[in-house]
């Protein structure tokens, strides 16, 4: 039986995801920087916009996870699964994940960031020169 409602469970499992999407971030912001990228403005910059718009949600959610009592521990992690505890209102729920379904959650999430990091206007070429 589930001690924890739906939407609290929605909200730490994207908290925990959306914090592992902003380290791959900045794993590739720091690895573009030093790569031997001829342009690398354009990629940091994009990165950059993903990383914040992610920092911004992640904000919001701490916000709301602080409010209704909510928090997320890690417990373990071995070759096949990574195992959480999802606490709220002092109940708690251990949540496993299989590794390779992170990875898809976490490659979904940067896509979100991506289409909402393009969805911001940049300015004319034109301004750029």
């Amino acid at each position: 039986m589930r001690n924890l409602k739906e939407e609290e469970i929605q909200v730490a499992s994207r908290f925990l995801f959306l914090s592992m999407a902003i380290v791959v971030l900045g794993k590739d912001i720091r690895q573009i920087e030093s790569g031997p990228f001829k342009i690398k403005e354009p990629y940091l910059e994009l990165l950059r916009k993903m990383d914040h718009v992610a920092k911004n949600e992640r904000r919001e959610l701490r916000k709301k996870m602080a409010h209704d009592k909510i928090d997320v521990v890690f417990v373990q992690k071995n070759d096949t699964f990574s195992t959480y505890l999802f606490i709220a209102n002092g109940y708690e729920e251990e949540r496993r994940y299989f590794n390779p379904a992170v990875r898809k959650k976490v490659e979904h999430i940067l896509y979100e960031l991506m289409f909402s990091a393009m969805k911001k206007p940049t300015p004319p070429l034109s301004d750029a020169l």
